[in-house]
């Protein structure tokens, strides 16, 4: 074995003369160039000298069982808490308690080096994230060898667990992704996106699906909803505990909910300006005609949100109002601040994937979902690799997270106008800034009351980045901040009575002064939008149970579709 670098600091500095390009989410790790291979060179020899540190110090122990590290102070020292670390084995054996320690001591100078490093903001955040992926892979849970619970299961089993995790590891190995809940537990139709309702219209880019009524009267201005594309639609409808769709129905609302197809090599030229004319405007069109409304309610999640404000600011361009509401959950129209997935946009970055993919091919669904678990790693990775891999132990249902997994592709124009004109230039915002379907936008222009959720933990759409859009549209502004994060904060059904949200205060340009002005409430959002919701939603007139109408009427067998049929 190579002798390991003993300063931690000198490490950082040499690893921070290579290319950070090998590190980042997205990497192909098929790629076998030799340009490729050079910037993968350092990286991995940061790995193989880290990672000796915590052999070399399980080899320092071996002689002596109930030694301490040298250079360790012989008083008990303070507990770690993390929770990677909790179970008893780490703090009983001497011998891990040790690893555990140095790693923790050898992360926590890495992160004061970095932070006393001359560099600008931006490039010692993307350093911070490139340290922070290195730090939480090479957690000494993360591994056989130090991880003092799966050794002791392993011996427990005579050697079962590991067999089991191996099998795991090749099914997981098989999918091109580490698993994170059982996902033969879950069928959409059956216990996840059991709503009913029909499919009453399609396109190339969408199927609107619409829900049967549960109450006698409904509002005479239907809700439509349009969810991010860059999952499937059933987020908002997991099951009946759960569902903001069943709520919505139950409100009296008729709702509509766009339904995004998965984008294979048909769709690989689609653009931005597809998703908003044959996917929102169309789709909008579609209600109208269904219900005879004048006016649609509408909610737009993410970056269904985006997507949503954008086509109702090409429809006011053209001098069309189709919406009498506009509520945005957990949506960027201002870029300015995109936390952490942010520093993975730069100028090179995309015009090289403008290149690639720009004029047509598909931004795959998987790489986006390895993004965003790569923001938080010790959540959605490392605890699933060291309970399957290392202790044999499949991972429990959790609807939530089976839907996660259920990513879809995008087609690669419509990926790379998003990205160049929202997280790298902050175009939207700008009034005139894009052309849009034709059309100069101007956000301003949507004069519409406006409900704005943001969860206070969004690590994808930062809080403060949301209640910017208050400064940017024209009409009636209502700002909520939830508890939680991107998705736990949007899905906290009333009978659950869990977490909170803040509401009031004066909206102005700073949002932490608003925060210090609102009531803090116990319990969901969804009653608080519901009411605000209401006198946006025209008179009660009896609900019909057969869903479309003439030119709209349920599609049978309509392909990719889970919706139940109303029972006859």
């Amino acid at each position: 074995m190579s002798s390991p670098t003993q300063d931690p600091t000198k490490w950082l500095v040499e690893l921070m003369r290579t290319d950070q390009k090998a590190l980042w989410p997205g990497l192909d790790v098929a790629e076998t160039g030799k340009a490729m291979a050079a910037a993968a060179a350092p990286w991995t020899k940061a790995v193989a000298d880290f990672t000796s540190w915590q052999i070399e110090a399980v080899q320092q122990m071996t002689s002596a069982w109930t030694a301490a590290m040298p250079g360790a102070a012989a008083a008990q020292p303070e507990p770690v808490k993390d929770r990677r670390f909790a179970g008893e084995a780490w703090s009983s054996d001497p011998r891990f308690e040790s690893v555990l320690r140095t790693y923790m001591n050898q992360s926590e100078q890495l992160r004061k080096a970095l932070d006393a490093a001359p560099l600008d903001e931006h490039s010692k955040a993307q350093w911070g994230f490139a340290l922070r992926q290195v730090i939480d892979a090479l957690s000494p849970a993360n591994a056989l060898a130090t991880n003092p619970e799966a050794l002791q299961l392993a011996m427990e089993t005579g050697g079962a667990s590991l067999i089991d995790g191996m099998r795991l590891f090749t099914e997981d190995l098989a999918k091109g992704r580490v698993t994170m809940t059982d996902e033969m537990a879950f069928e959409v139709g059956q216990n996840v996106g059991v709503s009913t309702g029909a499919v009453v219209y399609q396109n190339e880019l969408f199927q609107l699906l619409q829900y049967t009524p549960t109450t006698e009267t409904v509002h005479e201005r239907p809700l439509l909803v349009v969810p991010p594309c860059i999952n499937k639609y059933y987020i908002l409808d997991l099951q009946p505990a759960n569902s903001f769709i069943a709520h919505g129905v139950e409100q009296g609302h008729t709702v509509f909910l766009v339904s995004w197809r998965n984008a294979g090599p048909e769709q690989a030229e689609l653009t931005w300006d597809d998703y908003l004319e044959q996917g929102v405007l169309r789709a909008l069109e579609v209600a109208r005609s269904i219900t005879g409304a004048d006016r649609v309610n509408t909610l737009g999640f993410c970056i269904g949100g985006t997507l949503l404000a954008s086509a109702l600011a090409v429809a006011a361009a053209r001098g069309e109002h189709p919406a009498s509401s506009m509520t945005l959950l957990t949506t960027m129209l201002d870029f300015s601040d995109t936390g952490e997935i942010g520093l993975l946009v730069t100028p090179e970055g995309v015009a090289a994937r403008e290149a690639a993919i720009g004029r047509g091919g598909l931004l795959k669904g998987s790489e986006l979902a390895q993004v965003f678990a790569a923001l938080r790693a010790n959540d959605l990775i490392w605890p699933y690799v060291v309970q399957g891999y290392l202790k044999g132990k499949p991972p429990p249902a959790f609807d939530l997270l089976y839907w996660n997994s259920d990513a879809t592709n995008l087609p690669g124009p419509m990926f790379c106008w998003y990205v160049r004109n929202t997280y790298l230039e902050n175009k939207l915002r700008e009034p005139g800034a894009t052309v849009q379907c034709g059309e100069r936008v101007d956000l301003g222009a949507i004069d519409v009351p406006s409900f704005i959720y943001a969860s206070k933990e969004d690590h994808i759409v930062p809080w403060k980045s949301a209640y910017a859009s208050t400064q940017l549209l024209s009409g009636d502004v209502t700002f909520v901040l939830g508890a939680s994060g991107h998705i736990a904060g949007v899905i906290n059904p009333p009978a659950k009575k869990k977490r909170n949200y803040w509401t009031g205060g004066q909206l102005d340009a700073d949002p932490d002064r608003w925060l210090e002005a609102t009531e803090n409430v116990p319990g969901s959002w969804w009653p608080a939008w519901a009411e605000w919701l209401e006198p946006h939603s025209g008179e009660q007139v009896p609900a019909r149970s057969e869903l479309g109408n003439a030119e709209f009427t349920p599609l049978e067998d309509a392909p990719g579709s889970y919706v139940k049929q109303p029972a006859p």
